[in-house]
């Protein structure tokens, strides 16, 4: 049985787990924080390659609800992705530059993005970027 997932904004049915990691995307994007981390299993693992990997979803609130704050606009522009497998176990793969609006300037910098999805909520998120692009990113704000 395949499950479906309900997107919390528009309340459609999500079936494929590259959708679900773009709607995943657009909730951060357009600040329903909430609802993204609905979106991520109770013990999910965030690996933020290569500052720190945190387990559960409370302590990823606690790891990007201070950062997104700080922000008073944020993109996360997928160049590629691609995804298979379906919602109990899938896999999803992007290519992206994140951005941030801090203090009236933008923080960009690259990322490759791995997506687990495992019964119907992402069980593994792992950012890939270069540390000193995004420690120098930071100090230009």
């Amino acid at each position: 049985m395949v499950s479906v997932r309900l997107d919390y904004v528009t309340q459609q049915a999500i079936s494929d787990p590259g959708n679900f990691v773009t709607k995943f995307i657009e909730n951060i994007e357009q600040s329903h924080f909430t609802a993204a981390m609905e979106m991520v299993a109770d013990d999910c693992e965030y690996d933020n390659v290569p500052i720190t990997k945190v387990f559960g979803r409370d302590a990823i609130v606690n790891i990007l609800s201070g950062f997104l704050a700080s922000a008073t606009k944020v993109e996360w522009l997928i160049h590629h992705q691609v995804a298979h497998g379906d919602m109990e176990h899938g896999v999803v793969m992007n290519e992206r530059t994140d951005r941030f609006e801090i203090d009236g300037r933008w923080v960009e910098f690259d990322i490759a993005g791995l997506f687990v999805i495992s019964n119907g909520k992402i069980a593994l998120w792992r950012d890939y970027f270069d540390k000193e692009a995004f420690t120098k990113a930071l100090a230009k704000k």
